[in-house]
């Protein structure tokens, strides 16, 4: 294979989800196919250039002085000692990064444009994730009781057996990415804290598969298996079994 022929197959594998990840992970270092998603794809290039200032704020944030001995009092207070002066680089520079890494974490949330299709992502992410329906990974139905809980939801009764639970990149942020097995067989669940779609875009149906959105607790779900009957008796499952009204808990976020 040509090295053209290469370079047009490495861009038709690049998908807005797989292009963010790669973002996220180094955004210094993108692949051709990468960079050139990233010039056609007017909503990649806008989060690019997002994620770019955010490292440029970093970098000026390190490169702020800093008053002699602040960092010394700082970690004396936490610790009880004082430390070396590469700890103490060390570990100001981590305070910077994390601080800022909390803004980043916020902005992820922010809402996307109206005329975003939530199901189709939901449906992309899916497919580009098949090791979710072979692999065991985190099944701890007391872990999934809590990320309901900081979702604003509230467990009331098992939903099936919890299979797969990961935290994933999504086009507009983060959301928990969890499988799990009812009587009909696996089925996908997403929750994506931070905006609630409204009349647009809730139902889709492509390449065999099926999605569903519902704005529910802090954000929205949505529902995907291999047809539009198992994913609205999933529905009517999660529905019955989960209040996705709960008062949010002061404890975690307050």
């Amino acid at each position: 294979m040509s090295a053209d022929n290469r370079t047009h197959a490495a861009s038709q594998e690049m998908n807005c989800l797989a292009f963010r990840r790669a973002k996220l992970a180094d955004p210094n270092r993108l692949s051709a196919a990468a960079r050139a998603h990233e010039q056609g794809c007017p909503g990649c290039l806008a989060f690019a250039r997002r994620i770019d200032a955010n490292e440029k704020r970093i970098v000026r944030a390190l490169t702020v002085p800093v008053p002699e001995g602040l960092a010394d009092r700082v970690i004396l207070g936490a610790t009880g000692r004082r430390p070396s002066s590469p700890y103490r680089l060390w570990a100001l520079a981590a305070t910077v990064v994390l601080s800022t890494g909390i803004g980043l974490a916020w902005f992820a949330r922010a809402p996307v444009e109206p005329q975003y299709n939530f199901a189709a992502s939901a449906i992309e992410h899916v497919k580009h994730e098949p090791e979710s329906f072979t692999t065991v990974k985190d099944a701890d139905p007391a872990r999934f009781a809590t990320i309901l809980t900081d979702f604003g939801a509230d467990l009331r009764a098992p939903i099936g057996t919890v299979r797969y639970i990961k935290l994933c990149p999504v086009p507009e942020g983060t959301g928990w990415h969890i499988v799990f097995e009812t009587e009909e067989g696996l089925v996908t669940l997403m929750l994506i804290p931070g905006h609630q779609p409204i009349g647009r875009n809730l139902f889709e149906e492509r390449d065999g598969m099926s999605a569903l959105v519902r704005a529910a607790g802090l954000g929205y779900y949505v529902i995907v298996a291999e047809s539009r009957a198992k994913v609205e008796s999933t529905d009517r499952l999660l529905k019955q079994r989960i209040n996705w009204t709960a008062a949010r808990p002061p404890s975690r976020f307050g």
